[in-house]
């Protein structure tokens, strides 16, 4: 089983204008609304790949019910701890040229409900892939990356680590099968700037040194690259279609690579259905879609 963890799941509310004045009444040209949070869009996406997993987290209130209920279907399990106070986020996305985000706390969490959490975790066994990836509550430990890696350190799980920084650097211990900074990240990571392919290469092999297993590096238009847990270096590029929106690509890339390499055990197909996949979300204006990965699929080697 793929076990997905997003600590602060969201409903994205998206609205679009055609000018966005600060200090008076603006008018919408449209309005969308989709269910947020790295792991909830992991979940996805892996659905629309055909491959089941269960969503961890937390959830509150109507906002939470709405959640848990969006994205239920035949290829997720919800398995969300129920908050008894507040309730879950609701991020704001205007977009009207710029693009100006507002993103919001979420509801506090308990020590002992985030033990449920943790009990959960204990249940994943040998063999399963456990994907935590996004940014935490500030009323949780911010070692709680740490904190749930322990919980199964002993076992042969597939760890998939998306964060950035000290969440990031602090769960190489743990030897995660991927990993995937950006490179403005890994410029973050070691104090430098990273440039050339030969720096990304480079700064993706020390992180190995550190634990890592594979290192993918997303790098925007310029597409991803991939060193592999045995030294290999793998490269895709980007298809050209109008880019609509990026949000959720990263996370639709890490679902496409897990795919891959659970259905095929080869790592230039993970890479290349991880990409597909980062690219059809890029070009919808929700997650990317069983439908246009396959169009795309069909495109990319040309």
């Amino acid at each position: 089983m793929i076990y997905t963890v997003t600590l602060n799941p969201s409903i994205d509310y998206i609205v679009r204008l055609d000018s966005f004045v600060s200090g008076i009444t603006n008018r919408t040209t449209s309005e969308e609304y989709y269910y947020g949070g790295k792991g909830i869009n992991v979940s996805c996406v892996l659905a629309e790949l055909d491959l089941d997993s269960t969503a961890y987290g937390f959830v509150a209130g109507f906002t939470g019910d709405a959640i848990e209920k969006g994205i239920r279907n035949d290829r997720i399990i919800t398995d969300f701890i129920k908050l008894k106070h507040g309730i879950s986020r609701i991020n704001i996305k205007i977009k009207a040229g710029d693009e100006t985000e507002i993103n919001c706390q979420g509801p506090h969490i308990s020590e002992q409900e985030l033990e449920r959490l943790l009990q959960k975790i204990d249940r994943i066994s040998n063999g399963d892939t456990l994907v935590i990836a996004g940014s935490i509550p500030n009323t949780m430990p911010d070692n709680i990356y740490e904190i749930m890696l322990e919980r199964i350190k002993h076992k042969d799980v597939r760890i998939v680590v998306d964060a950035t920084k000290k969440l990031l650097v602090n769960s190489l211990k743990y030897r995660p099968f991927l990993i995937k900074p950006n490179r403005q990240e890994l410029s973050e990571i070691f104090g430098v700037e990273v440039k050339t392919e030969d720096d990304i290469e480079h700064y993706a092999k020390e992180l190995q040194k550190l634990g890592a297993r594979n290192v993918l590096i997303s790098l925007g238009g310029e597409g991803a690259m991939l060193i592999d847990e045995n030294g290999n270096k793998h490269k895709a590029g980007v298809l050209k279609e109008k880019v609509i929106n990026t949000v959720g690509s990263g996370d639709s890339m890490v679902a496409g690579f897990v795919a891959g390499y659970i259905k095929t055990g080869d790592y230039a197909y993970a890479l290349k259905l991880g990409s597909v996949c980062g690219n059809a979300t890029a070009f919808m204006s929700g997650l990317a879609t069983k439908e246009k990965i396959n169009e795309l699929l069909e495109k990319f080697d040309k």
